[in-house]
């Protein structure tokens, strides 16, 4: 059980913070399509991909002290903010998780904003779709987010990057 906390504190640890709950969502979304070891369900809601599990799981990890949360409230929004503390990163000593590669590529997925993540966190998740119809479907669910098709060959191409991340032989740039 602590194993799957134990990988969403790697994450965070691994960026030093993530800035928002739905970019954290969509990091774990986006890692689960990479390969990495991510065990939470998604479901498509109003912003893409999203984990129940995940959610319970950072709340649980917020209660049990390992994880940091800070909220900012600017007018009638929330933003959250989700650092590891010392005893996060002593529990983890005790529950090795290692993304190996993928690391890369969670530290590459950090830099971008929650908006664009999102849109790539949705075509992963009409991936099987043929390119037409998935389009179709981000201009249909995702109208509010005016998402271009500039954007979407973007996102595509954002895809690959991550993908070459976390193939081996790839060597990082210092």
């Amino acid at each position: 059980m602590l194993r799957r906390h134990a990988k969403i504190i790697r994450l965070i640890e691994t960026v030093g913070e993530v800035s928002g709950r739905k970019k954290l969502q969509k990091m774990v979304y986006i890692a689960k399509h990479l390969d990495m070891d991510f065990d939470e369900r998604f479901e498509f809601h109003m912003y893409g991909p999203y984990s129940e599990e995940l959610t319970l799981r950072v709340d649980e990890l917020c209660n049990m002290g390992l994880l940091d949360e800070q909220v900012e409230t600017k007018g009638a929004i929330h933003m959250y903010r989700y650092t590891l503390n010392d005893t996060g990163r002593d529990f983890l000593r005790f529950h090795e998780v290692d993304f190996g590669l993928g690391e890369q590529a969670i530290r590459r997925m950090n830099e971008e904003n929650s908006r664009f993540l999102e849109l790539v966190s949705t075509i992963l998740y009409f991936n099987h779709l043929p390119y037409e119809e998935m389009k179709a479907k981000i201009f249909t669910f995702k109208s509010k987010q005016r998402y271009t098709e500039e954007e979407i060959q973007k996102g595509l191409a954002f895809i690959e990057e991550l993908r070459e991340l976390t193939k081996a032989g790839h060597t990082p740039l210092i």
